[in-house]
């Protein structure tokens, strides 16, 4: 049995693919909607909730998985760490689908500034003045709080009843909240940038498929900083940035 661990379009697609041949599968997502989204699917069990290191382990042992695929998202470091490690004490190949970075489009461009961690946009939007979009996610929004920013910050969040009480147990103004669904177009991210009067826009390289481009054209269409908190260097032994080729390698491997 193959086990694939999956947050992101592109673990849909793998799936899928995966399914021409085989539903020898154990996937696994962190949420109930992650779950809910993949019911069409064909697999042998399912998990949809957010798994520890000892459950991991035993929950691949008990279904004798030959090889993990992690397709989790570019920024979850920590099931990613958690993968590589029980990868590692099992004895069991680690497959990582690593989605590519738009980033290089945009090299050159004074008004994309990429930013180590979400401490150094204390420095960064120091020098803006004006309102700021965050789109990186209702998990930073208090990393974002605690640098006591003076600019107004605006944050676009997923449109679930969890995040939004999330935000206004944070004291965050509902007029300072976008709750909308991504990825979104150029188009409307160009509007929010207009009707907030948007003068920088946080986000994550997410690459292609998170809306990333989308984001950084509408900036510089607007001539606005995008502020972009890079990904953590992650060396794999066994990294695909192709759905396709990714899946290619298993069915040779495995079946």
């Amino acid at each position: 049995m193959i086990a694939l661990i999956l947050g992101t379009k592109e673990g849909r697609d793998i799936l899928s693919l995966l399914n021409k041949f085989t539903e020898d599968l154990f996937i696994s997502t962190a949420t109930k909607y992650g779950g809910e989204i993949l019911k069409d699917y064909n697999f042998k069990i399912m998990n949809d909730k957010p798994l520890n290191k000892d459950e991991m382990i035993n929950v691949l042992k008990k279904n004798k998985i030959k090889a993990l695929i992690d397709a989790s998202h570019p920024y979850a470091l920590e099931v990613t760490k958690t993968c590589m490690e029980v990868s590692k004490e099992l004895d069991i190949e680690y497959i990582r689908y690593e989605r590519p970075s738009v980033l290089k489009e945009f090299k050159g461009e004074d008004k994309v500034i990429t930013l180590e961690s979400y401490e150094d946009l204390k420095d960064a939007i120091s020098k803006i003045k004006g309102n700021i979009l965050n789109t990186s996610g209702s998990r930073n929004i208090e990393k974002i709080l605690n640098l006591n920013l003076e600019n107004r910050i605006i944050h676009r969040i997923l449109p679930s009843v969890k995040v939004l009480q999330k935000c206004l147990d944070l004291k965050i103004k509902v007029e300072d909240i976008i709750a909308i669904k991504g990825p979104i177009t150029k188009e409307l991210n160009d509007a929010f940038i207009k009707d907030y009067n948007g003068k920088a826009l946080i986000l994550k390289d997410s690459g292609k498929e998170g809306g990333t481009k989308e984001k950084i054209l509408a900036c510089l269409e607007n001539n606005i900083y995008a502020l972009v908190i890079k990904r953590k260097k992650v060396y794999y032994e066994n990294e695909f940035n192709d759905v396709e080729n990714l899946v290619s390698y298993i069915k040779s491997n495995y079946f």
